[in-house]
């Protein structure tokens, strides 16, 4: 079982399931329900930092790397954004709530497509693992439709390859149970809100809301 971060929430799924909408209703929900926002951070990888522009600059085809390459630098951002002054570990140490749009998870699924499990499960193997993983399932066709009127599609938002990545995910959300986070799987081809209410009750297990213990069928916390 992996060290465990507490009030580290993380959302993953195929590109066009709707990570970054939700994160942005979910900075929504939080002010609304007077949560201040210095004991709150949402944020995203490939993150804001020298190594997360590069990998950008790659997902949008402005640079040519080998996926091996791109492997490294993923884990090498994330390692910023682990350990780095005011990151997600500093952050939660000290109470915040931290929610990340994508984290090793993509990095096992995209990676380990490209390159084989090997190397991604080697470079991610020592960073601690999130107490939620919010995975937000859609059918990779109906998520190639959202992608539509994206100006510039990116590396890997092609449908075979989302066809991979989905059937990925699925297989393995238990290694990730097995490591001790709490997995909640939610049906993102309903509407934006609805999908944000059910984020909404999966987040209430954290400590942070000292919320009571959740109902029958749902992830117990880590930190009971």
């Amino acid at each position: 079982m992996k060290n465990i971060i507490s009030n580290f929430a993380v959302f993953e799924g195929v590109d066009g399931s709707g990570t970054s909408t939700q994160l942005s209703l979910l900075k929504e929900r939080l002010t609304k329900a007077g949560l201040d926002e210095g004991k709150f951070f949402l944020t995203f990888e490939p993150a804001q930092n020298p190594v997360g522009l590069l990998i950008r600059s790659a997902l949008k085809k402005n640079i040519e790397l080998r996926p091996q390459t791109l492997a490294r630098l993923f884990a090498a951002d994330r390692a910023e954004h682990l350990y780095a002054g005011g990151g997600i570990v500093e952050r939660c140490a000290r109470g915040e709530l931290v929610v990340c749009d994508r984290y090793i998870l993509s990095s096992l699924v995209y990676q380990g497509i490209e390159c084989g499990d090997e190397l991604p499960h080697s470079l991610n193997s020592s960073f601690p693992a999130p107490e939620l993983l919010i995975y937000l399932d859609v059918d990779s066709e109906v998520a190639q439709r959202r992608l539509q009127n994206r100006p510039l599609r990116e590396i890997y938002e092609q449908s075979d390859f989302q066809f991979l990545v989905r059937k990925k995910y699925l297989s393995l959300l238990d290694e990730c149970r097995t490591d001790g986070t709490c997995v909640e799987v939610i049906d993102a081809s309903q509407e934006a809100e609805k999908v944000a209410d059910e984020v909404w009750r999966a987040l209430s297990i954290l400590p942070i809301f000292k919320t009571e213990p959740p109902r029958s069928g749902r992830c117990e916390p880590s930190w009971r």
